[in-house]
């Protein structure tokens, strides 16, 4: 945690530099771009008019809403198989449950789950997929093993390594923000201006990023739904999402059956597709570009009357 402040505070002189000076015409010319083109090894994302839908692919035996479900191989290539009928343009593959309270599982353990899974998946379908890590070596066998997208976590902290791993492989990574682990992170939620926090903590991760020679056009954010916020900071960072503009990066979102939807609506996990469905709609009124779900067949129809509507 000490650490995980420090790295904040050391971002926060920068954050005020960045704004200084000729950085605030380009903060203003990040607001008004919409259009994202993110090349991985074998094609493009070409983000803007759609809205990409990441199909969830829990490989582990105990993630809060399906666990266990598609923990059995030939379950998960059957169900991954599906979202891409369904519509899924992407499929992230996670073999470390990241829910509030979990415990971390062993690089050996997380490579057992996911590398077989990747190979024969890989050669299933023609969509780009996504590893779902904060364990840098676990990150270079996925990609090796036909992965072609890194989905941190970490937001390239908790692994060092991560950042040079996926320079050298040469593929997208999604910088997510968090507070603390996932064993912790609600214990301690962030506690002064969300918004602000989540903007130093990214904008570090990108320094790091494109220090160690990622891409800058490879280079996705995610503001963390549920990682270290509280009901209110999670509706707050929906309704503020077009603040994130300025940074001039894509931006994905995973609100998918989260536990803030359930407390509102006073639901369990199984029980809130509609909120889930809800949050998306916002989502992709406000410009995100990528929206993570379980639910791939339901969530495409909301996504297309969202763009349908945005694209007028």
């Amino acid at each position: 945690m000490v650490q995980e402040v420090e790295y904040i505070r050391s971002g926060k002189e920068k954050l005020l530099n960045d704004f200084a000076g000729d950085t605030v015409l380009n903060t203003i010319d990040n607001f008004a771009r919409e259009f994202f083109d993110v090349p991985y090894p074998g094609g493009t994302l070409h983000l803007g008019n759609k809205t990409y839908v990441m199909g969830i692919l829990n490989v582990t035996p105990d993630s809060f809403y399906d666990g266990k479900r598609y923990s059995l191989m030939e379950n998960a290539i059957c169900h991954a198989v599906k979202m891409v009928k369904d519509g899924a343009d992407i499929i992230d593959i996670g073999g470390e449950s990241t829910r509030p309270g979990a415990s971390p599982v062993s690089e050996t353990e997380e490579i057992k789950r996911v590398i077989p899974v990747i190979k024969a998946l890989s050669k299933q379908i023609q969509k780009p997929i996504s590893v779902d890590t904060y364990k840098a070596a676990v990150a270079e066998k996925a990609i090796r093993a036909g992965a072609s997208m890194i989905n941190d976590i970490g937001g390239l902290v908790m692994d060092q390594r991560m950042a040079t791993v996926a320079a050298k492989m040469n593929v997208p990574v999604v910088i997510m923000h968090k507070k603390g682990t996932p064993r912790t992170m609600q214990r301690y939620p962030v506690r002064k201006n969300v918004l602000q926090e989540i903007l130093l903590y990214l904008r570090k991760s990108i320094s790091i990023a494109l220090d160690a020679g990622i891409d800058k056009n490879k280079i996705i954010l995610d503001p963390g739904i549920g990682f270290g916020k509280t009901v209110q900071h999670n509706l707050e960072i929906l309704k503020r999402l077009r603040e994130f503009k300025g940074m001039g990066f894509p931006l994905l979102i995973g609100t998918s059956r989260k536990k803030f939807i359930s407390s509102i609506l006073n639901v369990s996990a199984q029980e809130n597709l509609h909120g889930t469905l809800a949050t998306v709609a916002v989502a992709v009124m406000n410009g995100v570009h990528i929206v993570r779900v379980h639910d791939v067949s339901e969530t495409i129809q909301v996504v297309n009357m969202c763009d349908a509507i945005r694209n007028i």
